[in-house]
């Protein structure tokens, strides 16, 4: 949905609320490194359950809901319904992947340029409108990102495959943000996730069943950390994101889930034991103040 009447700062109260609420997503997401680091399946077999069992809360509130919204009328509908599965189950294929090939600095920095592909791709297909205060601020955050990640000195220990896969997964994330944006003006929240969520799983299961050597966790911990997975970064934060796209510019949106590496390097803190320097602090500072800059922007990306 555009929003070019007014700023994200002038927004109405449902704006407010989404703002809040993609706010509330990005923190959900950001969590998902460390749970993914602390499982005890294979990273795609962990990949898979992340969005398999995200289907039972998905699934539960869809049939509380007494009005769901339109229902698909035919096969385009159900196609561009399961479109956004597709990109999502290609997003982490690649980025587990990449996670497996090159630096975990370099894996989430790339990952995370998704914004700039967003912007790209909703200017040069769909004809939107960008300025330049969106622009700084989007700069701005990404600069931020690689302040958090320890600088330019700290990305050179990748490996070039395994960076290409990991701006291809940036890329598969940009397209879901676009085709959930583009739902949101014809179906309900919970439509959209039950099916993404399906769609994504189906895609999945045959990579992590044939390229995986350990499909399921060992222990009752490890299934307390796919369900938390799940729960939380997938069937909370997911969700919270598509409820936003329904208000909000999808640029905008993508943007501010650059907050996920500032959530995650919070949490690595907290229950990692992994500490905050300057750099990091310094880091997430900035990329605060991207999202501050572009949130006073009149564009229509």
């Amino acid at each position: 949905m555009s929003q070019t009447a007014s700023t994200l700062s002038e927004a109405s109260p449902a704006n407010r609320l989404a703002l809040a609420a993609l706010v509330l997503g990005g923190a959900a997401i950001g969590g998902s490194p460390i749970f993914v680091r602390l499982s005890e399946a294979g990273p795609m077999a962990t990949a898979f359950w992340r969005v398999a069992l995200a289907l039972i809360p998905i699934f539960i509130v869809s049939l509380m809901k007494k009005d769901a919204g339109p229902k698909p009328r035919n096969l385009t509908d159900y196609g561009l319904l399961t479109l956004p599965g597709l990109m999502l189950a290609l997003d982490l294929a690649a980025w587990h992947l990449s996670l497996t090939m090159t630096s975990v600095a370099n894996a989430t920095l790339l990952a995370n340029l998704a914004p700039v592909f967003v912007t790209l791709i909703a200017v040069l297909f769909f004809k939107a409108r960008t300025g330049g205060v969106f622009l700084l601020g989007l700069v701005l955050a990404l600069a931020g990102v690689v302040i958090l990640k320890g600088g330019p000195a700290g990305l050179g220990n990748g490996d070039l495959r395994g960076d290409g896969a990991a701006m291809i997964a940036a890329f598969f994330y940009a397209c879901y943000i676009l085709a959930i944006g583009r739902l949101r003006s014809r179906f309900d929240t919970i439509r959209i996730m039950l099916w993404s969520t399906a769609s994504a799983a189906v895609c999945i299961f045959p990579i992590a069943f044939f390229f995986e050597d350990q499909m399921l966790p060992a222990s009752l911990y490890g299934w307390s950390i796919l369900f938390g997975l799940a729960f939380v970064s997938h069937a909370g934060g997911q969700v919270a994101i598509t409820y936003a796209l329904a208000y909000l510019p999808p640029a905008f949106s993508s943007l501010t889930l650059l907050l996920q590496p500032v959530v995650a390097a919070i949490l690595a803190w907290a229950l990692l034991d992994e500490a905050i320097g300057t750099m990091q602090a310094l880091g997430a500072a900035v990329v605060l103040a991207g999202i501050m800059v572009a949130r006073t922007s009149r564009s229509s990306v």
